[in-house]
């Protein structure tokens, strides 16, 4: 894999179970997916920016052979091609990719420092971009699926919000996606959570007040409409938790 490492669980394909690649799987919303998809029978391939986080969500699960785990960056081409190629020597095939990788720097346009603003917009928006350009000529043969993670804050505006904007984003392209590769019988779902007990808090300080999903009840979700019947293509769901106003 080009300037990065990895780590594979499993170089088989004998399974003939539908393989899914989760972007950002070793944590938060992304492990909860990929376990659920596990659990369900896939063969799942996770990538990460840290090897230590994949290795210790790999041992978690016991090291399944029907787990691929692949360090890499969701901004960087040459990496989700690679994760992409991988998965497909390793399975045979890919029927789903859930674009999950995401960062916020949980600051304003106006008093924010825009050293992080980089990093978190290659990742929340070209990050999405690279994984559909890479997947979807294989998706294409198995017509499956592709999710992308948005959020609440991409169809609610708040004040100088730029996390907000990446996920704006996202919610047009999973629209302009749609419209290109229905043709092909490849489906589309933005799922879009409201506020979640993640890791993607850490850098806030704290958690926000209230109640919050918990990232299997969004994982819930994902599987939910991965696992749809054949022809039918869901393509946005917004998922708060109740007593989130906005």
């Amino acid at each position: 894999m080009s300037n990065s490492n990895s780590n594979s669980n499993s170089n088989s394909n004998s399974s003939d179970g539908p393989v899914a690649l989760i972007t950002g799987g070793g944590s938060g919303i992304g492990a909860a997916v990929a376990r659920q998809l596990l659990g369900a029978g896939y063969r799942v391939t996770v990538t990460g920016r840290g090897e230590a986080r994949l290795r210790a969500f790999a041992a978690e699960l016991g090291d399944p052979k029907e787990l691929l785990t692949v360090v890499g960056s969701a901004s960087d081409h040459d990496h989700v091609k690679a994760a992409v190629d991988r998965t497909l020597d390793a399975y045979g095939r890919l029927d789903t990719v859930v674009a999950n990788a995401g960062t916020a720097t949980h600051d304003s346009v106006a008093t924010g420092d825009p050293a992080g603003w980089r990093d978190m917009v290659l990742t929340n928006v070209l990050g999405p971009a690279l994984l559909i350009r890479a997947s979807v000529e294989a998706l294409k043969e198995t017509r499956g699926r592709i999710v992308l993670v948005g959020s609440v804050a991409g169809f609610v505006h708040t004040p100088g919000n730029l996390y907000g904007a990446t996920k704006w984003a996202v919610t047009g392209l999973a629209e302009n996606t749609r419209r290109e590769v229905t043709e092909f019988g490849v489906g589309v779902t933005l799922i879009a959570p409201g506020r979640v007990e993640t890791p993607f808090w850490d850098g806030y300080g704290s958690l926000p007040p209230g109640h919050l999903l918990t990232a299997d009840q969004i994982a819930d979700s994902v599987v939910w409409a991965i696992r749809q019947p054949e022809g039918v293509d869901v393509n946005t769901v917004v998922v708060r938790p109740l007593g989130q106003p906005n």
